[in-house]
């Protein structure tokens, strides 16, 4: 109707205008009525046009005497919407930081949001030299470099996004508990509310799949699904929520393939075809013998990331037959799992060791940064051999470094990896861990631990061989020498590190011996020894989540090691439950030391007890060594 009044005007404006520039006399009555008759039109027009807007304005009002049709009552938070096929409620948008609000919502229509222009709004924001360009939710300063952002150049309540190379408004948390608050580097990190959990742990055992062969052969992974976490899927682990994972896998097997066999953890991502996290190789033994390893990993995960364990031969000259590979299938919880939440503000991050074309007795690997969730918080060092820390916090590392030996010494003397902590320009050895040397083989050593770092600690490593020894280290992005952690604030987390007691030492006929600690970390309020002197039980006060590390270097007897990990409640007449077990320990022809460990992540209370035991298989223990390379530490994380 107003598009018909609309045409009725320009018409009637037209046959004026000619009117008037009317040059030839002609028939002034005609032109009068006809002119007459588009004046009646408009009238007539206007009013139905009228009574059509009284009449729409009327069935309003009376619709909103009662609910919309087909939408009912909506809450507060929520509004009417149309455009789907049926009316339905939908919750209010909340303006994201960096934009204004522009209109309220109501029953009829959304929240209307305004990109807030920082470049007018703000005088001389990117000062004289540089050009300021408006983004959505932010600006941008050509010419800003990242050093510049991290001294503040993004201004009050701005961070410098380093994925989209410009300056972000701070998320604002409102009523929510701000659990990170924004730095010049990261957004502040809100707690959501329907996420109550911090911390989970998991944990499954694992098989040879069946048809799997060589040059890769797959680990089946079996547990039961966790629908909020994981599930297990045709032997993968399927991820589901985002978040950081540290993934332990004890494994003891004896093969007959020529060189090594490589045990790997591999992530696969909906965005790339998968990647090697981590990966140890277990050399050929001289009959076969049982051998042990722990593969770890640490890495950012979305929902949807796969994690899946092979078993990999280089050469591919492996006896075809049903026992070229014997995997240990008795192990309790050879595959644990620790998720972070974003919330805790933890940072991952993994860096491949730079491959060494010498040989060396003393080396200092060096590494290349692979991924990182936060390089503000963790970051290499300025000679890329170590790692550094900008606050303070709880980190849990492993370092897997690939390595070929040559020389008798190298068996009869072994191998150190050994972690520092720089402190204030002081260095500290933190731990070690010892590894039986071989001669003309592939091998791979190991070392996983958990300490407190204060702002600028530095963390470094070093690999100690005989001096008879000739030893080449080898890198690449198969992840056989990779070294991966998790940084985790001081109030979400702490740790705790104790070295084999020399009381108390396993000798004579051992069967499930319990190992006496002494405390070598500061003592913290939520987890501790029994008392002062050197007991076998920690004890947690707090409930969360523990991932503990535990290696030895010990002397025997014994065909194998049986060592287990024990958790008992703080019930009275409870029996302890087995929590982890690793077999392995073989000393090889002319070493006289040998080594066995495990890994392993579990849920705590506030009194859960945990201790670890020894116990000989098919012979005697005759010493346990009490100091370098047998150690314990423990990761405590809030739940």
């Amino acid at each position: 109707m107003f598009e018909k009044m609309e045409e009725v005007k320009t018409q009637y404006n037209l046959l004026l205008d000619g009117v008037r520039q009317l040059s030839v006399q002609g028939p002034q009555g005609v032109i009068e009525s006809h002119l007459d008759g588009l004046q009646s039109q408009v009238r007539t027009f206007s009013q139905e046009a009228f009574a059509m807007h009284k009449m729409n304005m009327d069935a309003s009002v009376k619709d909103a005497e009662r609910p919309l049709p087909g939408c009912g009552s909506c809450r507060a938070d929520e509004y009417c919407d149309f455009s789907a096929d049926r009316p339905r409620c939908e919750k209010c948008t909340v303006c994201p930081p960096g934009f204004f609000l522009v209109a309220q919502c109501s029953i009829h229509a959304d929240r209307i949001c305004q990109d807030r222009d920082e470049c007018l709004e703000i005088p001389n924001l990117c000062k004289e030299r540089n050009q300021c360009l408006n983004t959505p939710g932010g600006f941008r300063c050509s010419g800003m470099s990242e050093r510049e952002a991290a001294a503040g150049k993004c201004g009050h309540s701005y961070f410098y996004s380093s994925e989209m190379e410009e300056c972000q408004a701070c998320t604002e948390c409102d009523s929510q508990p701000m659990t990170s608050p924004c730095s010049a580097l990261n957004d502040a990190v809100c707690a959501n509310p329907s996420e109550s959990k911090l911390s989970l742990s998991w944990s499954g055992n694992v098989d040879l799949a069946k048809g799997s062969a060589f040059p890769e052969k797959q680990l089946h992974i079996r547990g039961n699904s966790d629908g909020s976490l994981l599930s297990c899927t045709d032997g993968w682990i399927v991820l589901h929520q985002h978040g950081l994972v540290w993934v332990d896998h004890n494994l003891a097997l004896k093969h007959g393939c020529r060189s090594f066999i490589q045990a790997c953890l591999r992530l696969n991502a909906s965005e790339d075809e998968g990647r090697d996290l981590s990966g140890m190789r277990l050399e050929q033994q001289e009959g076969k013998s049982l051998q042990s390893a722990s593969v770890s990993g640490a890495t950012s995960v979305e929902p949807g990331h796969v994690l899946y364990l092979t078993l990999k031969s280089a050469t591919n000259q492996c006896s075809q037959d049903k026992d070229d590979v014997h995997l240990q299938s008795s192990l309790i919880s050879p595959l644990s799992l620790l998720w972070l939440s974003h919330d805790t503000g933890a940072v991952a991050m993994t860096a491949q060791a730079v491959a060494s074309a010498h040989y060396h007795t003393n080396y200092r690997p060096a590494f290349r940064t692979s991924s990182i969730s936060d390089p503000y918080m963790v970051g290499l060092t300025h000679d890329n051999r170590g790692v550094r820390f900008r606050e303070s916090g709880t980190v849990k590392f492993v370092l897997q470094q690939a390595l070929y030996s040559m020389g008798q010494a190298c068996i009869s003397e072994g191998f150190y990896l050994l972690a520092y902590v720089n402190h204030n320009g002081s260095s500290a050895e933190l731990t070690r861990a010892f590894k039986p040397g071989v001669h003309y083989r592939d091998t791979s050593i190991s070392l996983s631990a958990a300490t407190t770092v204060d702002s600028g600690d530095m963390l470094t490593f070093e690999i100690l061989a005989p001096a008879q020894c000739n030893v080449r280290y080898f890198g690449d992005d198969s992840g056989i020498s990779m070294l991966s952690l998790v940084w985790i604030p001081s109030a979400m987390s702490t740790a705790l590190s104790a070295s084999v007691s020399r009381k108390g030492l396993p000798s004579g006929a051992v069967r499930n011996k319990p190992l006496l600690f002494h405390q070598t970390s500061p003592a913290v309020p939520q987890v501790a020894l029994a008392g002062t002197k050197d007991h076998r039980d920690f004890i947690f006060r707090e409930a969360g989540t523990a991932s503990v590390a535990l290696d030895l270097r010990l002397i025997h007897s014994c065909s194998l090691i049986k060592l287990t990990l024990l958790q008992q409640s703080g019930s009275q007449g409870v029996q302890p439950a087995p929590v982890a077990q690793q077999i392995g320990g073989h000393m090889p022809e002319g070493s006289v030391w040998a080594s066995v460990g495990l890994r392993v992540s579990f849920q705590v209370r506030n009194g859960t007890v945990i201790f670890a035991t020894v116990d000989c298989v098919r012979g005697r223990i005759n010493q346990i060594a009490y100091d370098a390379g047998s150690s314990m530490s423990i990761l405590w994380t809030v739940a």
